[in-house]
Order: C-alpha cells, then structure tokens, then sequence
C-alpha cells in the first residue's frame, strides 16, 4: 500500500480517532465530560442536575468505580466528579488530575445537591444529556453517538452550539475501506514512524495497568488467578495481563488506558496479548508496532458493524483481533489471520454485554483464548467451515454477519438485559 494513498491515510486517521487515552470506563468517564461542559456553560457550581441517559449508559456505569472518587460508583458519581473536578476541555481525561480536597468535595456534592437520574426516551443507543441548574440559570449539555460527540449545548434556552445527531461513525473516517487484506498491506507497508507516536503511547499505558492489576487487589483478581502456579506459559501469561489490565480498570484504578472502538477493556484486550507475545519472542520494536496495527485494525473492522454499544461482547471483537495480531508476529498473512479472525469470533459470538464490572476481566480471558485457539487451530490444519452455524464463506462475508448479528439481531436481548440489571 503505497504512503500517499487515500487508504494508507485512512487508516493512520482510524488508529488516531480509535487509540485515544482515557482514564476510568469510558462511559462514566462520557458522563463526567458531559457534566463538567455543563458547569462550564452554567458559569458557576450547579445545585441541582437532571441527568438523562439511554439504557446501554445505564448497564454501562451501573457498577463500575469512578476514578478519583475515593471508590464511588454509578451515574450520580460519574457526573458529580465532573462537576466538582472536571477538566472540561480535557475529553475523556477529565477526571485525570483530581486532588485530595476534590475527592472529598465529590463526596460532599453529592450529599448536598439535588440530582435526578431518568432512563432517555430516545432512538440514539447512545445518548447522555445533563441539565445542571443554580438559581434561576440553566445549562444544557448532550452527547450522543460516540463518547466525546457533542451534539448540543444551550444556556437559559438559547442554543449555543447544536449539530444533527445521525449514524454513529458520523464525524470519523469512513471504515469501508477497512477488509482484512488492506489491514495486513497496511502493516506490511506502513512508516513505523506514521503510527509509533499513537501506538507506544499504548503500549506503555496498557501495559503499565496490566502489572499494576498483577500487583494490586482488583475486582475478582482474574488476572491473578489466571497466572497463579502458571507464570512460566506465555499463554496463560497472555491471557493473564489482559484481564489483570480489566480487573485494575473496573475496579477504579487511577491509570489511563489506550482504548479502541471507545472502550478501553477492548483497547487493552486487542494491545497487551500482542505487547507480551513480542516481549516473550525478542521482536524489535518495528515488528510489534506493525503488528498492532493488525490487532487494533482488526478489532475496529470487526466493531464498525456493532457499534459502540451492543448487547454483544466487544472483547470478542478484540479477542480476535489480538490473536490475529499474533499471527503477524508469528510470521502469518492474509490466509492465517483470516482463518484466526473466523475461527474465533465462531467460538465466542454467544457472549453477552451485561454492562461494565469486575467479570469483564474474565471475558477478556475468553476472548483472548479464543483468539489463541483460532490461531493454534489453523497452524494444525483445522477450520470452522461457511455454513457452520453464523460462520460464512470468506473472512468479509463472516465479519458482516456478527455485524448483523449484533446490531440487528440482538436489539431485543439488549433491551432484556437493561431490564434486568435494572431489577437488581
């Protein structure tokens, strides 16, 4: 693929808009940007808020810890942390830089202030809108389709800012050029210098989190379990680090993460299998840096037909992507990373996405085997066949269908879901 082509260019712009840094869930993290834009328009400290979300918010920030929160959970949290100590120029590091006072100040919000939280009546899956209110004097914030998409600002009913709320990838790069043989020319051909800057950055941050949730006591301590008595196999090593990074990410550690598709459990699940398979077999640098444009190249082809949020596990999505960047390291193309792709999402297409919380960390670990047996299944020989079950014949064709199957197909199972968290 040649540098000047419009498909190089897009590509390098995907993993730009995609690997962003943020710290905490991202939905809660949406939620704290939202609140602290609102502040920011009000022009002083809101006593009251009214904040309205879609269903898919709700699973998502239901049972996750706010970072800097000094352990707090839920909607009320994420939004009062961006209204005490939010950054609100900041996206998704708004809540990155938060003192000791600020936490005890959160607390102390939401003790004091009147805050309501409402299930949205809209079409968007996803959809945040907060009315912060002091006196008289009312600011109006909402952000929908992706997490940092601000789509309307008003102050006292005059609209400030307001643009059309259309498909979700509105506004980024278009992804049809995206097809797992442009992704494996991309690697192949691409400047290490065009992607090194994005690309370390999340190798360095993801894996950091990854040895901090070996370290420390985290949600379930999947990580830990994984890798206890087996901390000499490189398998279980991967699959270790990846839900270790998970645990230490629901359970409110303080460190970013380098998401992907706008979530940072499937930044880490496509990135840390691959940052420590090349750490274990001596690659160079430029051999993983490549080789992460596959995973997270992958991940994002496989996520364009979903969505950001679906009743469907995106760690499957990244899953697979990481095992196919494991078949670049290994020295794999097109026919190896096609077959690892299939013979992965056919193994755990079934799981759900009951929102973000400590068992993220063991899906993660699922993924990720997945990915591995894809891969070990077409270095034996073997293959899942079109026909079998939603597997099609050629990679595209299988990659359409989990699109239809999760956007479409699984609306209804969306929505079931939501009713039973809601239940609990």
């Amino acid at each position: 693929m040649d540098r000047n082509d419009r498909c190089y260019q897009n590509y390098i712009q995907i993993l730009k808009e995609e690997l962003k840094p943020a710290m905490g869930c991202t939905e809660p993290i949406a939620i704290a940007y939202a609140a602290a834009k609102a502040r920011c328009v009000l022009g002083a400290l809101p006593d009251r808020l009214l904040i309205e979300v879609s269903g898919n918010i709700i699973k998502n920030v239901k049972s996750v810890v706010v970072p800097h929160t000094g352990g707090l959970r839920g909607i009320p949290a994420a939004a009062a942390a961006g209204i005490v100590a939010g950054d609100a120029d900041a996206e998704l590091e708004v809540i990155s830089h938060v003192s000791e006072a600020q936490v005890a100040e959160t607390a102390a919000y939401l003790n004091r202030a009147e805050i309501e939280v409402r299930c949205a009546e809209t079409p968007q899956i996803f959809d945040i809108r907060i009315t912060a209110c002091r006196g008289t004097d009312e600011a109006f914030v909402r952000i929908a389709d992706y997490h940092t998409n601000i789509v309307c600002v008003r102050k006292n009913g005059e609209t400030l800012f307001e643009k059309e709320c259309v498909k979700e990838e509105a506004g980024l790069t278009d992804r049809s050029c995206l097809s797992i043989e442009g992704i494996v020319d991309f690697a192949d051909s691409v400047d290490p210098d065009d992607v090194r800057e994005v690309l370390t950055r999340q190798i360095s941050f993801n894996l950091a989190i990854a040895k901090e949730g070996l370290r420390g006591d985290y949600g379930a301590n999947i990580g830990k379990t994984i890798l206890l008595h087996r901390e000499n196999d490189i398998n279980y090593r991967m699959r270790a680090y990846a839900a270790a990074a998970s645990d230490a990410r629901m359970g409110g550690c303080e460190l970013p993460v380098v998401i992907n598709s706008g979530s940072g459990n499937q930044g880490i699940t496509a990135s840390v299998p691959v940052i420590v398979f090349a750490e274990e077999s001596g690659k160079s640098e430029e051999e993983l840096l490549r080789a992460l444009c596959v995973s997270n190249l992958v991940t994002t082809h496989l996520k364009t037909g979903i969505g950001r949020l679906s009743a469907y596990c995106g760690a499957v999505s990244a899953g697979a992507g990481a095992g196919a960047g494991i078949a670049y390291l290994k020295g794999g193309r097109f026919e190896m990373i096609a077959h690892t792709v299939v013979n992965a999402v056919a193994v755990t297409s079934g799981i759900i996405c009951d929102g973000a919380k400590a068992s993220c960390a063991a899906k993660i670990a699922a993924a990720v085997d997945a990915g591995l047996l894809g891969l070990a299944m077409y270095e034996n020989g073997n293959q899942f066949f079109g026909g079998e079950g939603i597997v099609k014949k050629g990679v595209e064709n299988t990659i359409a269908t989990v699109g239809r199957l999760a956007c479409v197909g699984m609306q209804q199972t969306d929505k079931e879901i939501i009713r039973l968290m809601m239940e609990s």
